[in-house]
């Protein structure tokens, strides 16, 4: 009897423990295979736009463009009066912005439009005439705005707009893949018909391998587009000074010879970012809060040459308101890159990193 009480204890221990161990196992199962959190999804997105060009980003494609950081600095120059701060809240993203890293005197006058004043429909017909007589264009954002007034409520605006054309213009070429992509995309660049003016409109900067090259393609208004092919994971800062340091250095030959060849993916996209990361925290020193911050970009590059048309919102109020054989070196660019475009002897206005072409290639 006691032997049968013996082994029914164990036998119960035994079964408890498994028991256990498998309810142990099934909960740490589901903690590997459950949803990713939004912060996670967020790291993997395959677009992004950036506020700044120092700002960390592991999307796919990061795009950059200044006009976000032209209605910052107004806030901070014509309203504020101080740098962005929020009461109980630390913001990288107000903190890169405050540097003013970019301003307008980067750009040409002809090229931007900007304004600032009280929230009015009259407000509205001003900004709607001005970037119609400056740029022949119409707004995507101001629809989205109310345009009630209300004290001490106010607008900043920008439009950064740039249409120019290669010194010549390239071939287009067939479609080809690009760094392991689904389907092909569509590319321009050099082919046998393509003449000496074409070839010498590309610039080398420097050819360090076969993964590590930039050039420069002229335009006839005077801005530069830059492309540096690099498997490098950086801000888009560093890979800009990383260029300028790459192309002081290089000392072999700064053009095309008539071995080397060149072809880059066409870009054709429309996008837009929302900043609610800034909005609807106190502005530490005021009663203001930011209840709008946004910034669009339309941008398309070819074998003629770059379209671009940015625009960015910020509406605030008051919280009371609320030597040897030279092998052909080959400028291919299929795989990841990265785009700068200045103005010849200033900063650039805009910073792109490419990984995924077929995202942003709309035609």
């Amino acid at each position: 009897m006691k032997k049968s009480v013996c082994l029914i204890l164990i036998l119960v221990l035994v079964l408890g423990t498994c028991l256990g161990a498998s309810a142990f196992s099934f909960k740490f199962w589901k903690k590997k295979n459950q949803p990713a959190s939004v912060e996670q999804i967020a790291q993997v997105q395959d677009f992004e736009i950036l506020p700044t060009m120092n700002t960390k980003s592991n999307a796919k494609n990061q795009v950059w463009v200044g006009t976000f950081q032209l209605v910052w600095n107004d806030l901070i120059d014509e309203l504020l009066k101080q740098p962005v701060e929020f009461v109980g809240y630390k913001s990288v993203m107000a903190e890169n912005l405050n540097k003013k890293s970019f301003s307008a005197d980067e750009l040409s006058e002809n090229s931007y439009y900007k304004t600032w004043g009280l929230v009015s429909p009259q407000m509205k017909d001003k900004i709607t005439n001005g970037i119609k007589e400056k740029f022949n264009e119409t707004s995507d954002l101001l629809g989205g705005v109310d345009w009630t007034p209300a004290p001490r409520k106010y607008i900043l605006y920008a439009m950064l707009k740039k249409d120019f054309e290669y010194i010549e213009k390239f071939a287009k070429l067939a479609d080809g893949y690009f760094n392991g992509s689904e389907g092909e995309v569509k590319y321009f660049g050099l082919n046998r018909d393509s003449s000496s003016q074409v070839r010498s409109s590309i610039r080398v900067l420097f050819y360090n391998n076969s993964d590590d090259y930039a050039i420069t393609l002229k335009s006839k208004q005077g801005d530069i587009v830059y492309l540096y092919r690099t498997n490098d994971d950086k801000t888009l800062d560093e890979y800009y000074t990383d260029v300028k340091t790459k192309s002081t250095n290089f000392k072999g030959k700064k053009f095309l010879t008539p071995k080397d060849d060149f072809k880059a993916p066409m870009i054709d996209f429309k996008a837009e970012r929302q900043f609610p990361e800034l909005c609807n925290k106190l502005i530490k020193n005021t009663d203001y809060i930011l209840s709008q911050a946004i910034e669009t970009i339309q941008f398309k590059m070819n074998e003629a040459g770059v379209k671009l048309k940015s625009e960015a919102i910020i509406v605030m109020k008051a919280t009371s308101c609320l030597g040897p054989v030279e092998e052909p070196r080959y400028f291919y660019f299929n795989d990841k890159y990265v785009v700068f475009i200045e103005e010849e002897g200033k900063k650039p206005y805009y910073a792109m990193k490419i990984t995924d072409v077929k995202r942003l290639q709309q035609t």
